[in-house]
């Protein structure tokens, strides 16, 4: 029986499952470790070592061998944590190993593992609750994990089990990040440890302040209402601290202005200096770099970032090996600064460093906003770019070995090759992911003055000139997310919509990543303005390319979470241009999202509620003039469903019909088979209805 796409889409997470992930290089680059599945369906990650000589590949870990008829248990602090880094495989997620090359760890369902590298034994450690996040010390000798609230620490001998520091009241936590910086920071740690594996950095944080929202399931009105802590924007959040910590549970805690700088964004401790900090202000315009005395606890600015919209979280700061300070800052590009002076060039825009090194940095970065490359950046202001093609690359070093992994736009797939200097000819890492069941046609545009890149894609049977297709308008839009990239596999589903009848439209517009600061920085207090116009300047540019394809009397746009945003923003105050929405997911009223990502980018609403009112759905609803369906995951705890229910009820109050799809049971990601299937069908059958498609 043949699989349908959205099917086979949920089936392969979107086609990443078998794809090797988390790679980690030994000090000495002789062996490449990853995670992978054992096929393209299958979502149990193992644990995978690749031998650089010999080009073996051999499994470390297999869960199912370890876990038995039992199966997988998650925690309910280990779900969350997935849901806020997007993480919907199973089995092994995440791994560490030491500096050292000797000892790997891991949690499994709830359980601490231990891995002897040498002896590829693997071996479950005595651990206490639900084992969060575990990592070795550097020298190989201890495991601290976070469990309870608690963090605590255990030798790789499996001796010596205990708490380092414990939480003191129900609402504070030790070693875990909190709610923001997980969502919204891209900071998924809570403690680091010290170089020689003597201490810690551990964060405690304290929810107390923050107010409880309560997620309830309307399906089961049995069960209880879930109690989050959700600080909304223009509410307080957590009391965030660091705080140095002997192997003993002394503790000295790590001194900053708190009042002024209340995010901790970043957080390094290598063997060539002392940790360093990145701390920011709570309307996020002004930055510091600190360097932190573990001795006493005081900190020292080692660098003063500001901005008049907002400083952007960017690679941890950390130190080049004879010691100097190494950051990526904004001016007229992301670029690398070492001791205060800029070293990559204009034009390149950093996304991140792979290695830093005395004379030049390895990063990833973007000369064509659609691609990224990586490259060598000397200090000396040479510029050697280690890969090429209209591509999207990442890369991992250890010693003389780097890995690359490579997705283009020429064909579905991934590649990882692995570079040993000396060594002519890379060798490669098997990928076993699904093979995709077409190639997506992508034609790149560069749309309006700004030259918006913008991807079309027709139906594959598409004959130019033959018929004029309704269009669909496909964004993200918003800040923090690249849909216009140089890879295939990213454009599996556009193809898959334009398949139905469409002429498919990706556009990014002001505010995405890639173009640089100033341009991501456009939409600063305009969310409603700015990326709206910016899909109607695509729109345009497609209609003036393909005049005798497409049919700009039928327009509709579909997207999720700000994509879901942009769609019912589109019907509500554009129907001159669209037709038709389906909006997944949407934020409809900003100050029902959280604090630091709404406030970044429009401010307080205590102090600027006419921003607020300016970018949010519910004032537009009576201007609904056409088609609009709203889908929500009941579960969703990122964005809550109070979003689409508010909206409706101001829908319904202005007396305008429209279609609200609640899905039970279902969070802000919608990886199950069935529903994922029948939910795109549902969105399409409703499009090529009210776009007579």
């Amino acid at each position: 029986m043949t699989v349908s796409y959205p099917r086979l889409a949920a089936r392969t997470l979107r086609f990443t499952l078998g794809i090797p992930r988390s790679i980690t290089v030994s000090p000495d680059g002789a062996t490449v470790r990853y995670i992978r599945t054992p096929d393209g369906v299958t979502r149990t990650g193992q644990l995978w070592e690749h031998d650089v000589a010999t080009g073996v590949e051999t499994v470390l870990v297999d869960p199912v061998e370890l876990l038995g008829d039992a199966g997988e248990q998650l925690s309910a602090e280990e779900r969350s944590r997935r849901e806020r880094s997007r993480e919907s495989a199973a089995g092994l997620v995440a791994y560490d190993v030491d500096a050292t090359g000797r000892w790997a760890c891991f949690a499994l369902s709830g359980r601490l593992w231990a891995v002897h590298l040498g002896a590829k034994a693997v071996t479950a450690l005595p651990s206490v609750g639900a084992v969060i996040d575990p990592h070795l010390d550097p020298t190989g000798r201890r495991i601290a994990y976070a469990s309870g609230g608690a963090l605590r620490v255990i030798g790789v001998d499996g001796e010596d089990e205990r708490a380092l520091v414990s939480p003191e009241s129900e609402t504070e936590v030790w070693g875990q990040a909190e709610f923001i910086a997980a969502e919204e920071m891209d900071r998924h740690r809570g403690f680091w440890w010290a170089p020689d594996g003597k201490s810690l950095l551990v964060e405690r944080y304290d929810v107390a302040p923050v107010e409880t929202w309560f997620v309830a399931d309307p399906e089961n009105p049995e069960r209880e209402p879930v109690a989050q802590r959700y600080p909304a924007a223009g509410t307080d959040n957590a009391v965030v601290t660091l705080w140095h910590v002997g192997l003993d549970g002394s503790r000295t805690e790590v001194v900053w202005d708190h009042d002024a700088y209340e995010y901790l964004g970043r957080v390094s401790w290598t063997p060539h200096g002392d940790p360093l900090l990145q701390v920011l202000t709570r309307d996020q315009t002004s930055s510091q770099v600190l360097s932190v005395d573990v001795s006493t606890g005081a900190t020292s600015a080692l660098r003063a970032l500001a901005s008049d919209a907002w400083v952007e979280l960017t690679a941890a700061p950390r130190w080049t090996p004879d010691g100097r300070l190494v950051t990526v800052e904004a001016d007229s590009s992301w670029r690398v600064v070492v001791d205060e002076v800029p070293v990559t060039p204009e034009g390149w825009q950093v996304r991140s460093i792979v290695e830093t090194y005395d004379d030049c940095v390895v990063a990833t970065a973007s000369d064509e906003p659609a691609e990224v490359q990586v490259v060598r950046f000397g200090f000396d202001g040479s510029v050697t770019s280690l890969t090429e093609g209209e591509a999207v690359h990442n890369a991992v070093v250890g010693g003389p070995t780097t890995v690359v992994v490579r997705s283009a736009l020429d064909a579905v797939g991934t590649t990882v090759t692995v570079h040993r200097e000396g060594v002519a000819e890379p060798a490669s890492i098997a990928v076993v992911s699904e093979p995709a069941p077409f190639d997506p046609r992508v034609t790149m545009l560069r749309a309006g003055e700004d030259d918006i890149r913008t991807a079309v894609l027709f139906p594959r049977d598409h004959q130019p000139g033959s018929r004029r297709l309704p269009v669909l308008m496909d964004p993200y839009g918003g800040p923090g997310a690249q849909r216009v990239l140089a890879s295939a596999r990213a454009f599996l589903e556009a193809q898959w919509l334009a398949d139905q009848g469409f002429c498919v439209v990706v556009a990014d517009g002001r505010g995405t990543p890639g173009r640089g600061p100033a341009w991501e920085r456009m939409l600063h207090h305009d969310f409603a303005g700015v990326t709206l116009d910016d899909q109607v300047v695509a729109l345009h540019a497609v209609a003036e390319a393909y005049p005798d394809d497409v049919d700009t009397s039928r327009v509709g746009m579909t997207g999720w979470s700000y994509g879901g945003y942009l769609s019912a923003l589109a019907v509500l105050r554009r129907p001159d241009v669209f037709h038709v929405a389906v909006a997944g997911a949407p934020v409809t009223e900003w100050r029902l999202y959280d604090t630091c990502y709404t406030e970044r980018y429009l401010g307080d609403p205590r102090t600027q509620p006419e921003v607020y009112d300016r970018n949010s759905l519910i004032p537009l609803a009576s201007q609904l003039e056409r088609p609009l369906m709203l889908i929500h995951g009941l579960a969703d705890d990122n964005v809550v469903a109070a979003h689409t229910l508010r909206l409706s009820s101001a829908l319904l109050a202005a007396g305008k019909p429209h279609t609200v799809l609640p899905l039970s049971g279902v969070t802000h990601m919608t990886p199950q088979e069935v529903v994922a299937e029948n939910l795109k069908l549902l969105q399409v059958g409703f499009l090529k209805e009210h776009l007579n498609a």
